[in-house]
């Protein structure tokens, strides 16, 4: 294998081993991915036993996640299928209060025995918890929900989808890029589907289905004169819908400043590989820019991933009470700010919200990992910090009743935890393109999809670069530029900025494998917003001389 083979899968392979599925997976025939599984009674029957064996040994709550989680992947290079893989997990997690404390176990033996086996060792750990822990767990009320079933609303079921299907449409795109200059390219489809059912003692018996994907693509183009080269990956963010999202509509483009063409509810994978060659081939002449203050422009599928680091994780309140400062981090965003119910996360226009109902995106359920309802709620009002992303076991510390709705485990085998639910930024309330933002500003860059970036330990002081980037001069984009990259710290980035594209603009970036936690798990979440602007903003060239 060459080099850049290995790195390209390599690091596909680091998602894969994040994901909940491989390491207790089964590498299955495409044909069993279409299996219905277990019927909603059977699951029922199976989820009584945990909690009835659970209250018989003196648990006060207890839950049961059965879950069965399929995924897909297909990874092709130019015109060669480089893998396929379908993978399939089935098992039960129970998770038990016991004596005050928490105890979790689980199994891939779904059978009465097994889950009373489970079950038992659960309360065992509960009460050997229930030793050493100082403080008893408090949870948040919830009533019971009865019987609910919950799908993503899926137009065409992406398991369904012949993988020969799948293949051509990656080939196709490939043969696109390389006819337009590329001289690699490689890209790959993701898709996901959890069949989740959860029971609690309170009496809810929530059953879900979720559905998920991502193309992804990343060129190469390389000038064999000097050696320089460069890459463009796709515009395309990972969504929480069917194999729909990658059949072509006209109506959902998006046109950005500069001609490039993006993406709302549906991504053009083939048009895409095309113009990441065209402009991949483009950054190869594009002079670097020089450092100084500009107004940035930073369109949604970038905004999304500053979203969620500089907001997103530091209003964890798990991060901001010390609980993963080992692992991720703290958060400046702490409670004393909170409380102070003026602190200045950023100005006016600044309305950031957490909501796990939002259609299309990656964190879209009903109900969570412990059976509360999703919802949305505020976050940053007016530039006002006012609240945080908290669990039942934790709405407490800030003096609230009532669960936000954002517990969530990775697969049956690990044991649920407060996890990033969507986090947006509204849009302007004015009817405002970006066309004219681009003419508003004098001195600018406007910053298109994901690049490398770093933030501290404190969710504070960051850098982000761009997928592409271009200078603006007089209210016009004069041409691209490369090494691109801004740094500030939240509080002042967020209070810089100065306007908001309206509704028409709005868009969700997202990711398959946000980590946390020790054990780490990962999450799917999505973020959306519309183009912003912010002004005076400090930006750095990364070029480097080798």
């Amino acid at each position: 294998m060459k080099r850049r083979d290995f790195i390209y899968m390599a690091g596909a392979g680091a998602g894969l081993l994040a994901s909940p599925i491989p390491i207790l997976g089964n590498t299955i025939h495409t044909k069993e991915l279409l299996n219905p599984g277990l019927a909603v009674a059977q699951k029922k029957v199976l989820a009584d036993v945990a909690l009835n064996t659970a209250r018989g040994l003196g648990a006060t709550y207890a839950d049961a996640r059965i879950g069965r989680y399929l995924n897909q992947y297909v990874f092709t290079r130019e015109a060669k299928v480089q893998n396929t893989v379908s993978t399939e997990s089935f098992g039960i997690g129970i998770r038990v209060l016991a004596q005050g404390t928490w105890g979790f176990a689980s199994t891939n033996d779904v059978s009465p025995d097994g889950i009373k086996k489970a079950t038992e060792l659960a309360v065992s750990i509960a009460k050997a918890n229930a030793k050493i822990q100082t403080e008893e767990v408090i949870l948040a009320p919830e009533k019971g929900h009865g019987e609910i079933s919950w799908r993503t609303p899926i137009e065409v079921n992406a398991m369904e989808v012949p993988v020969s299907d799948k293949v051509e449409m990656l080939l196709e795109a490939n043969a696109r890029a390389m006819e337009n200059g590329a001289n690699y390219i490689n890209s790959g489809l993701f898709q996901v589907n959890e069949q989740k059912y959860l029971a609690t003692s309170e009496g809810s018996y929530i059953d879900q289905d979720i559905h998920r994907i991502w193309p992804l693509i990343n060129v190469t183009c390389i000038n064999k004169q000097t050696g320089k080269f460069k890459n463009r990956q796709g515009l395309g963010a990972p969504m929480g819908m069917g194999y729909e999202y990658l059949i072509p509509d006209a109506s959902e483009e998006v046109q950005g400043a500069g001609g490039v063409t993006l993406y709302r509810n549906r991504y053009n994978l083939i048009e895409d590989a095309k113009a990441a060659a065209l402009q991949a081939k483009e950054m190869l002449d594009a002079p670097s820019i020089e450092p100084g203050k500009y107004d940035l422009v930073l369109e949604p599928n970038h905004l999304g991933l500053t979203i969620h680091e500089s907001v997103g994780h530091p209003l964890e309140l798990d991060r901001v009470l010390g609980y993963e400062a080992n692992y991720a981090g703290t958060s400046f965003a702490t409670l004393d700010k909170w409380k102070a119910g003026n602190f200045n996360y950023g100005n006016e226009l600044v309305n950031l919200v957490a909501d796990k109902t939002q259609t299309g995106s990656l964190g879209a359920v009903a109900y969570d990992d412990e059976g509360v309802k999703c919802k949305k709620w505020d976050l940053v009002r007016n530039g006002i910090l006012v609240n945080y992303q908290a669990i039942r076991d934790q709405v407490h510390m800030i003096d609230q009743n009532e669960s936000h709705g954002c517990c969530y485990s990775q697969s049956w085998n690990d044991v649920q935890f407060q996890r990033m639910p969507n986090v947006s930024l509204e849009p302007g309330t004015e009817e405002y393109s970006i066309n004219d933002m681009i003419k508003d500003v004098e001195k600018g860059v406007y910053l298109v999809g994901r690049g490398s970036y770093s933030i501290d330990q404190q969710r504070y002081n960051f850098q982000f670069g761009g997928t592409l980037s271009y200078e603006i001069e007089n209210g016009k984009i004069k041409g691209m530029i490369n090494d691109a990259a801004y740094q500030s710290n939240t509080q002042e980035f967020w209070n810089s900025c100065a306007k908001i594209c309206d509704q028409r603009d709005y868009r969700m970036f997202g990711s398959f494998f946000d980590g946390k936690g020790q054990p780490s798990q990962v999450s799917a979440v999505s973020h959306g917003c519309s183009t912003s602007r912010f002004n005076g903003i400090n930006v750095i060239n990364t070029g480097r001389n080798i």
